[in-house]
């Protein structure tokens, strides 16, 4: 297939392209040739990505943004990317390229006092209800007497 030129200084450059083609799945179907490349839907789901923004904002140069989307989701139900990720890892790992140490911070994280959580019901006093109140009435007029 030929190459796409990387239109975008984020895109897949054609070293990288090399790497991860052969690790994408086959998808033989009979029928119409697609109109876009794996490249150019990637590239699409990669800018979404980095970005954040909306599937809808995807530029039009990675396709439709339903046909972009459409791919990720796909890809996201068969774990294809999650096979894509580890055996990236695992080349990378042969290679020498990652370091697997790791580094336990222990830096401590205060809450606000009021962030301790809610009251556990049982724990507080059931409040009386408002009959059954014994408290006096405090005039200048009731006295004991009228008590």
């Amino acid at each position: 297939m030929p190459t796409v030129p990387a239109s975008s200084r984020a895109d897949l450059s054609d070293a990288q392209w090399a790497v991860l083609e052969p690790l994408l799945p086959r998808g033989i179907k009979p029928g119409r040739p697609p109109k876009w490349t794996r490249r150019q839907l990637i590239d699409g789901i990669r800018w979404r990505t980095r970005a954040g923004a909306p599937w809808r904002d995807v530029p039009e140069r990675y396709g439709p943004w339903q046909t972009v989307y459409g791919l990720f989701r796909r890809w996201q139900r068969t774990g294809t990317w999650a096979q894509i990720l580890s055996a990236l890892q695992a080349r990378a790992d042969a290679a020498g390229l990652i370091s697997w140490d790791v580094s336990v911070d222990s830096t401590v994280a205060r809450a606000h006092q009021h962030a301790a959580g809610a009251r556990i019901r049982g724990t507080c006093r059931p409040s009386r209800p408002a009959a059954s109140r014994t408290s006096r009435t405090i005039t200048g007029w009731a006295g004991p007497a009228a008590g």
